[in-house]
């Protein structure tokens, strides 16, 4: 038992060497720790990577825009029926400024003129009344959801389709 213990004493130095042995670290120089990657926040929800904003803002900046061009078809379609000259001052103003950014719409509708202002007021009314009371929150998750499922499983149908030999034994 005694001869199973064995040390090698060849690595171990007892005598002072030469050069000054450094120490594991300077305690005159403070450390800095290694930089940590970022941390993300653990919950149940999938983590997404993106530029800058979330894949929600994303999509209520497109619903804010589609909610103006809502609210535009709608004040046409109002003043069709009981004020046909401004119909035609806004449809005017719509063929020459496009729809796609909801707020330089009613920014440069206003600028127009006196009368044009009142309609970008009423657009921006509208739109803002359209949304908070008469949009269908859950009917536009529900659908969306519908869509989106709807469109996998065509998806994989035709490719599965396409990439077994089903289609080429007929």
């Amino acid at each position: 038992m005694e001869s199973s213990i064995v040390f090698t004493i060849s690595r171990l130095s007892l005598s002072p060497s030469s050069k000054p042995q450094a120490l594991p670290f300077q305690p005159w120089k403070h450390r800095t720790p290694p930089p940590q990657p970022p941390t993300r926040v653990h919950c149940h929800k999938m983590y997404v990577p993106g530029h800058g904003a979330s894949p929600e803002k994303t999509a209520a900046k497109h619903l804010h825009h589609f909610f103006n061009f809502v609210a535009v078809k709608i004040v046409a379609a109002q003043l069709q029926s009981y004020n046909p000259e401004a119909y035609e001052e806004l449809m005017e103003f719509v063929e020459r400024h496009p729809l796609n950014d909801g707020d330089k719409f009613c920014a440069d509708l206003m600028r127009e003129s006196s009368r044009h202002q009142k309609l970008a007021l009423r657009i921006m009314e509208v739109r803002s009344a359209y949304c908070k009371e008469d949009f269908e929150w859950d009917n536009l998750k529900k659908v969306a959801s519908k869509m989106m499922d709807e469109s996998n499983t065509r998806l994989l149908r035709n490719y599965i389709m396409e990439t077994s030999c089903l289609d080429k034994v007929k």
